[in-house]
């Protein structure tokens, strides 16, 4: 048996739109080039929070955020090869989640001569049916990943004018960019849903409501990014209001690198035809208003 050797090394699981950022080991590591999750071995002394953030850095040069939880897998290899000399080695690895800003640069490798030779985004299907060749840990900390879980309770407002509708689009930094809802958000804690109504109406179109009747409480549930970057399964309940504003008043985007890039008085055609692209809570919000 071999001289024993053990290395505990934290790595980070970043998942972005179905891609996983990952590592490609150099050469002298190892041969067929395999994929890795960023990370490495902790230092003398070094928290293992700090040493995945600093090693994420090194290896892509994205800054990166972690969750609170981790999981641990332990890998011995009794008779293998290490920098020229058999041993009996010992891998304890940490693993978090983690995410980076989904505006971040491209990845790209800021040590030099380290163990990784490239940094890039692949596809999470790939890695599943082999075609993005990895190193086991890779599939293993995928089994065990789920998707930030976050659950928010929104009210949001239906206004309607000459067969037009009051709609927000999503930025690159909300979740489905490029997509239209209603006007509304979040309700912050010991507020008034008609008032969560007024404040995000003013904060996405600049534009004062007046709040009427509930027209609809939906239900929805969705997985996508969140304007942190992370990764979310989203759960939404959201009540919807009719709402009115003055007579010929125009919206305008009010918060500038926000989750809202457009607002508009969209036709009532573009909806129902398909040519704007909206939530479903807006069609299901329409068809509820017509109801009798």
């Amino acid at each position: 048996m071999g001289q024993r050797v053990q290395r505990v090394a934290a790595y980070a699981v970043i998942i972005r739109d179905g891609h996983i950022l990952l590592s490609r080991l150099a050469p002298h590591v190892s041969r067929e080039g395999l994929w890795t999750l960023p990370g490495g071995g902790l230092d003398h002394g070094e928290d293992p929070r700090d040493a995945v953030v600093r090693e994420v850095h090194e290896e892509t040069g994205l800054s990166l955020q972690i969750g609170e939880t981790a999981h641990t897998f332990s890998l011995h290899l009794p008779d293998t090869w290490r920098k020229g000399r058999r041993v009996d080695a010992h891998s304890l690895r940490i693993v978090y989640e983690g995410w980076e800003p989904p505006d971040s640069p491209p990845p790209r490798v800021l040590e030099v001569d380290g163990s990784t030779v490239e940094a890039g985004w692949q596809p999470v299907a790939g890695v599943l049916d082999g075609s993005v060749p990895t190193v086991a840990l890779v599939k293993e900390a995928l089994a065990a990943y789920r998707p930030h879980r976050m659950q928010r309770v929104a009210a949001y407002a239906l206004v309607v004018r000459d067969d037009a509708v009051l709609l927000t689009r999503n930025s690159p930094r909300g979740p489905h960019p490029g997509l239209w809802n209603l006007p509304g958000g979040g309700i912050e804690h010991d507020e008034a849903p008609p008032d969560a109504v007024v404040r995000e109406v003013a904060e996405e179109t600049g534009l004062e409501c007046t709040v009427g009747d509930i027209v609809l409480v939906d239900n929805v549930t969705m997985r996508g990014t969140a304007p942190s970057g992370r990764d979310e399964k989203f759960h939404s309940v959201a009540i919807v209001y009719e709402a009115t504003v003055p007579p010929g008043a125009e919206p305008r985007v009010v918060e500038v690198g926000g989750t809202t890039d457009q607002v508009a008085w969209v036709p009532l055609a573009d909806v129902e035809s398909g040519t704007t692209l909206v939530y479903d809570t807006v069609r299901s919000a329409l068809a509820a208003r017509r109801s009798p």
